[in-house]
């Protein structure tokens, strides 16, 4: 097991269901690894599998996340979710509301075609579980997964981390950068 310890305890969540809980939310996780010393962190979409305690991403069968899972495929994943900014008196004071998850573990490649289908159709249904298979769109096929990858990260140890402030924090907002306007918390 990867430690999980944490230095902020005030912060630390430890419940098993609030963890997957921002897992299942989250779209996006940052994936790290290392490859001949050097780090290297990339964005990815992700889906989690309670049965299997894994988590499943995809990509191309070339480029660094492909080199980097087959030297030792040991990963750290970050995932966030961000809250209202609030101000305070004191600059060093600022901060951010936030829900985070950290998780260890070791990426392979998923050689089995039943289980690349899995992990694909986990993604799918995460992000457009509006849509049905083979109705909406194409299932994945054989022939597809010829050109894609599918990793599956085994966690072997997980932390969350959550940064709240009171609901009535003095200047607390939703920043909205897309729009160029500050949304206030109501």
């Amino acid at each position: 097991m990867s430690d999980t310890t944490m230095r902020r305890k005030d912060r630390a969540i430890d419940d098993k269901q609030w963890i997957m809980d921002v897992l299942y939310r989250a779209p996006v996780g940052v994936f790290a690894t290392v490859h001949d010393g050097r780090p290297f962190s990339v964005a990815r979409n992700f889906a989690y599998d309670e049965e299997r305690h894994a988590i499943y991403m995809h990509g191309a069968q070339k480029g660094r996340t492909f080199s980097n899972v087959s030297e030792d495929g040991l990963v750290c994943i970050n995932v966030s979710e961000v809250g209202r900014l609030f101000p305070d008196a004191r600059a060093m004071n600022f901060g951010i509301e936030y829900n985070g998850v950290v998780i260890f573990g070791k990426t392979t490649l998923v050689t089995d075609n039943d289980e690349a289908k899995h992990g694909l159709q986990l993604l799918i249904d995460k992000h457009f579980s509006h849509l049905t298979p083979d109705v909406d769109y194409e299932s994945t096929t054989d022939r597809d997964l010829k050109v894609t990858a599918v990793y599956r990260v085994d966690i072997t140890g997980w932390s969350g981390k959550q940064k709240i402030t009171a609901k009535d924090h003095p200047g607390a907002f939703y920043e909205d950068k897309g729009h160029k306007r500050i949304i206030p918390y109501k």
